[in-house]
């Protein structure tokens, strides 16, 4: 990481809500805080190389809750973990444009697996899984920009 990319990260951490961001590439690693003063990230911040998995939370339909609704209900989740972007950046299936992805649809994955790139400011983020289980829908496009915490896949455990 050179001085240029530095000088990017901490404009980035100036320029957000971020309270603490932890940056490891090899046998290099950086740590940037907030001022104490200023207010701290809502939840913390995960590695970069590792995904942010969460349990699919269902809510009750309509008609388990005795509402009416005149939106059709979504499909069911039970059961399926989210797997979520632990950064801000552009998403890429596979390391080079003409390269297999690393993961399909209905792949079976496991813990540590590499399952996307996102770009971040010119730096390539290896995202790896942090569970085991089968991939049953990618919710992202190659190339697309993704959030942090935006769900990038659905996992049966």
């Amino acid at each position: 990481m050179n001085l240029k990319e530095i000088q990017q990260l901490i404009d980035m951490i100036n320029n957000s809500d971020i309270g603490e961001a932890i940056i490891e590439e090899a046998d290099f690693k950086i740590t940037l805080k907030r001022s104490s003063a200023l207010p701290a990230a809502a939840a913390p911040l995960q590695p970069i190389n590792q995904a942010i998995a969460q349990p699919v939370v269902q809510q009750p339909t309509a008609a388990e809750s005795g509402e009416k609704s005149d939106q059709p209900s979504a499909p069911a989740n039970d059961g399926l973990t989210e797997i979520r972007s632990p950064i801000v950046g552009t998403f890429y299936r596979s390391p080079t444009p003409d390269a297999e992805p690393f993961i399909n649809e209905q792949d079976t994955i496991e813990n540590g697996q590499t399952l996307c790139i996102i770009e971040a400011m010119k730096l390539m983020n290896e995202i790896e899984s942090d569970l085991s289980g089968t991939i049953v829908e990618i919710l992202v496009e190659n190339g697309q920009p993704v959030e942090y915490d935006q769900v990038l896949f659905l996992v049966k455990p």
